[in-house]
């Protein structure tokens, strides 16, 4: 590849992430509805000819944003621990994501709100459940699961609660408490579902491992 077509390339690929950090900004501030394609391309510190160039509508920046969220978020860092924990731990990253990355807290707004239209569309949170689902697969093949739980009702409860439970966070504390509110929502659930011989394996807080890769020293708290 000659260097100038590379640096091209670059350049447009540095363009394109710009437009997705202003549009991230512009609608975790304002939301969709009051979010113009000017407002995106203010924040962006780019021209309107250029958004459009890479995206042609304010719908393709909130789709891109919404399914984005879960790249930005990975479910497979923590492959070796049991499914129970692993589907712990995606919840308290998805709630670090909410309070470090603007693009998961525009991301997860957009769901919402998306969630609202008069043609909602559920992909995104059928995305989530599914990746719920297969880690609690496992769980209940491992016998970390109650036999009679249904695993597929279990994964849309844990979703449903988690997107209760950072709204309420952030209306309340502005998220600052939101790991402890998603512990709790674990320290209430884990009775019901696991074996009680089978409770002391699972924190309700995050693993140690959880910790050590949001801290980077490997730290808890």
């Amino acid at each position: 590849m000659a260097t100038g077509t590379r640096t091209r390339q670059e350049r447009a690929e540095a363009t394109r992430q710009a437009i997705l950090d202003g549009a991230a900004t512009a609608f975790d501030a304002a939301g969709f509805g009051s979010t113009s394609l000017t407002d995106i391309a203010n924040h962006s510190g780019v021209t309107k000819g250029a958004l459009y160039f890479h995206f042609q509508s304010k719908e393709a920046l909130a789709q891109e944003l919404m399914t984005a969220q879960f790249d930005l978020v990975p479910y497979d860092a923590d492959a070796e621990l049991p499914g129970m924990q692993r589907a712990i731990d995606l919840t308290h990253r998805m709630a670090h994501g909410l309070r470090s990355s603007v693009r998961v807290r525009a991301g997860i707004r957009l769901v919402i709100e998306v969630g609202s239209f008069t043609e909602p569309d559920p992909t995104p949170y059928n995305t989530w459940i599914d990746s719920v689902r297969d880690m609690l697969t496992h769980a209940q093949g491992a016998g970390d699961v109650k036999p009679g739980v249904n695993i597929g009702d279990l994964a849309t409860y844990i979703v449903g609660a988690f997107a209760g439970v950072q709204i309420t966070s952030q209306v309340r504390t502005g998220r600052e408490d939101l790991h402890d509110r998603v512990a709790d929502m674990w320290t209430w659930l884990l009775p019901g579902v696991v074996p009680a011989r089978r409770l002391a394996r699972f924190e309700p807080a995050g693993s140690e491992g959880l910790w050590a890769a949001i801290n980077g020293d490997g730290t808890t708290g």
